[in-house]
This record gives structure tokens, sequence and C-alpha cells, in this order.
């Protein structure tokens, strides 16, 4: 009994001191804050994952900048796992040292056991033959009991430690080991999503490559009719709000395109709308709509198409590619990005410059009025990279949004941007009509192209979609059938016949698959940080099929009638 007595002591004492360190000293979970921010960016990027798979069509740069983050987190996991082992090292250590002091801890709490237990100050009183020796022998026996406390205490506090360290250590690698496993899963999802955008995007070059060169030739005369200007020097903008017409028919549908091309560089409504509505500056402005560059001010003679050589400042005066009625503010941004575009076009006056949209509008002479006050008022300044001035593109309406020059198939330049131009968050179509810096320009929002009937409409009657529609399907079915596929109402590019809508339906229903007689409805999904269709859903008497915003952009553009068409890459749907 004697011999059990020590450890039961011991393990009560112990205990004691574990309750009271853990009260007063509670262990710290070291990386509770840091796993747990680690567990918010997943989350968030599954939350990024989970929005585009909603689409057809992500951007394989916004996933490849997800796969970054990832690493990013990846690469503070090891961090935290290499310091994880450091601090096991450190414990096991901790636990290799307090064997050692194991017999020292038994010895002494069997001791201080014994001193405690059997010792009584009437025993001294006897055995002692003074009160100086009584004194001593208390003072000594005070002094040995309190250095046993000391050392058990001491020993009893390491293990206190070392199992509060050891429990915060299991906790770490608990949750750092869930926070790998869904890492993994992350990284394997991503990985899959991103060889989906590329395998996507390679059939969607395959798709587009098959339409033939005279189908693509078609395709360019058709947008060609439209005579859609680039900038608003080539005139007034003529688009027509269809919705306002009645074609006389119902139900039907027209396709509403955002904006006119080309969308690159500035947004010329939209640098009066910033102007006026958010009181910017034509620096404000340029910067606004260009990226990586400074004002410089720069001086040259240029060669004019058929006006010769002259001053780069006389060349600016008879430039016409923004109403006098703009504020003064749109007008010199403009002088600036034309001045910019002249010296870049021309080499700094090396080669010849023509006057029409396809360089930029010039019509001699001075223009006057508020044009001369911000050309005199901006001289000489403009916008320069890598010591050049800058090819400044504009464009009368952006719709919304601009995008980068290797976004519409031009040389990448890095000047140009992706923007949202917009006075505040967008969450619908109606936001964007209401809310883009463009919204005063006539093309914000417009069907392209009409017929003479049909009030010179854009409507389509429900058959006509319901056609354009079964194109689709079949060509995705066997893509042997494309050249018969074009304009019915037009001659056939590949000088083969083109299957009229019953023959399309005809070969549909021969592999299998239930044709469109009608459509009751359209809707569409579209991304609205970058301003672009991802997907269109058509729902009728064949249910409901989706398909890819620039897919279905092609298809509609080769079948539908007139020069009826979707000119950008973000359009909606309106039925009436």
């Amino acid at each position: 009994m004697k011999r059990v007595l020590p450890f039961i002591f011991s393990f009560i004492f112990l205990l004691f001191f574990f309750l009271i360190f853990q009260a007063f000293f509670p262990v710290k979970k070291a990386y509770s804050d840091e796993l747990d921010d680690l567990n918010k960016k997943i989350n968030e990027l599954q939350s990024a994952l989970d929005m585009s798979k909603r689409a057809t069509a992500p951007f394989e740069s916004q996933l490849i900048n997800m796969r970054n983050q990832l690493a990013q987190i990846e690469q503070r996991v090891k961090y935290l796992e290499s310091d994880i082992a450091e601090k096991r090292k450190t414990i096991d250590e901790g636990y290799k040292n307090l064997e050692k002091q194991k017999e020292l801890l038994n010895k002494t709490v069997r001791n201080y056991y014994i001193k405690t237990y059997f010792f009584s100050p009437l025993v001294v009183f006897v055995s002692s033959d003074d009160a100086s020796n009584i004194t001593r022998v208390l003072a000594y026996q005070k002094r040995e009991a309190n250095r046993d406390k000391d050392i058990i205490t001491s020993i009893a506090l390491k293990i206190v430690d070392l199992e509060g360290r050891k429990k915060t250590l299991e906790d770490e690698e608990s949750r750092l080991s869930a926070t790998k496993s869904k890492l993994d899963s992350e990284k394997a999802e991503i990985e899959k999503l991103v060889g989906g955008a590329k395998a996507y995007q390679a059939t969607l070059t395959n798709q587009i490559a098959q339409l033939s060169a005279k189908q693509q030739q078609l395709l360019a005369q058709k947008l060609g009719s439209l005579n859609l200007p680039t900038s608003l020097g080539a005139g007034p903008l003529f688009c027509t709000d269809d919705r306002k017409l009645d074609p006389g028919f119902s139900p039907a549908f027209a396709f509403y395109t955002f904006g006119i091309p080309h969308r690159v560089g500035m947004n010329q409504y939209g640098a009066d709308g910033r102007a006026r509505r958010a009181n910017q500056n034509h620096e404000d402005i340029l910067r606004t709509y260009f990226d990586n560059f400074s004002f410089e001010t720069r001086s040259a003679r240029i060669k004019v198409q058929g006006y010769g050589e002259m001053d780069l400042e006389e060349y600016m005066l008879g430039i016409y590619e923004m109403p006098n009625s703009f504020h003064i503010e749109a007008l010199k941004a403009q002088v600036i990005a034309a001045r910019s575009y002249a010296l870049s076009y021309t080499n700094n006056g090396e080669k010849e410059i023509c006057t029409t949209q396809a360089c930029q509008v010039y019509k001699g002479g001075n223009k006057g009025g508020a044009w001369e006050q911000a050309v005199r008022e901006t001289a000489g300044k403009v916008m320069v990279s890598g010591g050049q001035a800058i090819t400044a593109w504009y464009a009368s309406t952006a719709g919304g949004y601009t995008f980068t020059s290797a976004d519409v198939g031009w040389n990448d330049r890095p000047w140009t941007k992706r923007l949202r131009d917009t006075d505040g968050e967008i969450n619908s179509f109606e936001d964007l009509i209401n809310k883009s810096y463009d919204k005063d320009s006539p093309c914000l929002y417009s069907a392209q192209g009409f017929r003479n009937e049909y009030a010179k409409s854009a409507w389509l009657k429900q058959d006509e979609a319901a056609d354009i529609i079964n194109v689709l399907l079949l060509a995705k079915a066997d893509s042997s059938t494309q050249t018969h596929l074009s304009q019915p109402d037009k001659p056939n590019p590949d000088g083969v016949e083109t299957w009229d809508r019953e023959r399309v339906k005809k070969e549909l229903n021969s592999k299998g698959i239930t044709p469109y007689n009608s459509v009751s409805n359209f809707s569409v999904d579209w991304d609205k940080n970058v301003g672009k269709t991802n997907t269109i859903t058509v729902s009728g008497n064949a249910g409901n099929n989706s398909f890819d915003g620039q897919e279905f952009k092609n298809y509609f553009n080769l079948r539908a009638p007139a020069n009826i068409q979707i000119v950008g890459p973000l359009y909606n749907v309106e039925k009436r």
C-alpha cells in the first residue's frame, strides 16, 4: 500500500497543477486564424468555380489566376507542414528529456510525501535540546519541503506544457489534413475546368473553321452592308430601337447587340458621359480607357493623304471625330487620342495618313468652336508607352464594356484594357442600359439589320427563329452539312444547294434529333464583369437546348435573313 501511495499522490498533484495551468495559461492554437484564412480562400475559389461551371465557356485566364492562387495557398500549407514537423520534433525531444526526470520526480514526490505525511513538529520539540536547535531543524525541514515542491512543480509544468503543445499539434495536424484534402480536391477541379476550357476553345476554333472560306466572306460582306461607323467621325449614328416597331406578327424575336464595333480604346459617348456625369477631366478619361502610358509633349510634321505635309497641330484642327456639342473635357480627350493615333500611325511623320474612318476622319481647315479650344489647350499633348506615341484607338459606342486589342483579334497592345464602363454595379441588362456611360448613344442597345417588310425591322418570326436553332443543331451533329446551311434568301456562296427549313428538319429527324417547329422563349446567361454572352438557351416544342454565345452568334449571322445579324460579343433577345 505504501508503494502505491506516492504514485497516487503524484497523479493527484499533477492533475491539480494541470488544471491550474490550463486555467491561467491556456494553450494557444498557433495556426487557428491562419488555417481559417486558408479555408476561407479555398471556399471563395470554390464559389468562383461554381460560377464558372454555370458558364459554358469560362475564360481560361480567370481559371489560371485561380490556379495561381491555389499554388500560393499550397506553398503556405507546405510551410505549415514543415513548421508542424519541427514542433513535433521539439515535443518528442521534450518527452525524451522528461523520461530522464521520471526517477527524480518519483523520488522527490516520495520524499515530499514522507516528509509531509510523517513529519510532526512535536518530535522536534521532544528531541531537541534548545530553542535555537528547534528553529534550525524547522527551517531546514521547511527548505527541504519547499525544494521538493519546486522540483515537483517544475516537472509538472513541463508535463502540462508538453501535453498542451501535443494537443495543439494534434489539432493543427487534423485541421491541416482537412485543408490539404480540400486543396487537393479544388486543384483537381480547377485543372479539370482549365482542361475543359482549352478543349472548348479547340472545339470552338474547329467549329469556326468549319465555316467555308466563302461563308466567312459572306459574313464579312453582310456585316459591311450595315455600314456601321467605327467612330463618330463617320457621321451620325443611325441605330433604331426596334422595340418601338410593330412587325405585324407575334410572337416575334429580335436579337439586340450592346454597342457597335470595335469597342477597343476610348468609348466616345462614354467619354462624354464621364465628363458630364462623373465630372472627369480629359486625363481622368484617358487613364480610364488606356493602360501603361504617360503624357508627354510632342511635335512633328505629318503627311496627310490629298493635303500634303503639314504641322501636327494644323492637322489636328481639321479632325472631325467628335461633335462640338460634346463636353469640353471629352473633346480634349479625343484631341489627345487623335493626336497620339496620328503620330503612331505615321511613325512620327514618316508615313502618310488617310482621311477616312479607316484612319481617322480629316476634312481640312479649322473645325473651330469647342474643338479648336480643345486643340489649343492640349497643344502637343500625347500618350506615350515605351517611348512611342500609342495607337490610341477609339470607337463611338462600347455598349458598357471595352476590350483589349487581342480580344477582337488584333495584335496585343499593353495600353488597351478590358473595362466595365458603367456608373455602379451591374446585375441585369436593365442596369447596364441605365448605368452605362455611353447610354446616350442610340447604338447602346439595338437590333442590327432589317427587311423591307415587317416595318423595316429586325424582328424574326417564330418559325424563322426555330430554323436558326435547327441549323445549329444540324451543324453540330454533322459538320459535312455545313455548306448547305447558308442564308436561304441569297445565293449559296459555295455553289451548292441551300437547304430550306423543311429539309433541315428532315435531316435532323434522320439523325434521331427532334427539330424545333416552334420556339417559345430564349434566355441569356452573360458575364457581367467582362461583357460577353456566355450561353443562350432556347425553349420550344423540342425542349430546352443551350448553346455557346459565340457559336450561336456565328450560325445566327450565317442563317438569318437579309442583313439581320448580331454584331458584338454581348447580346440579348427581346420578345413581343
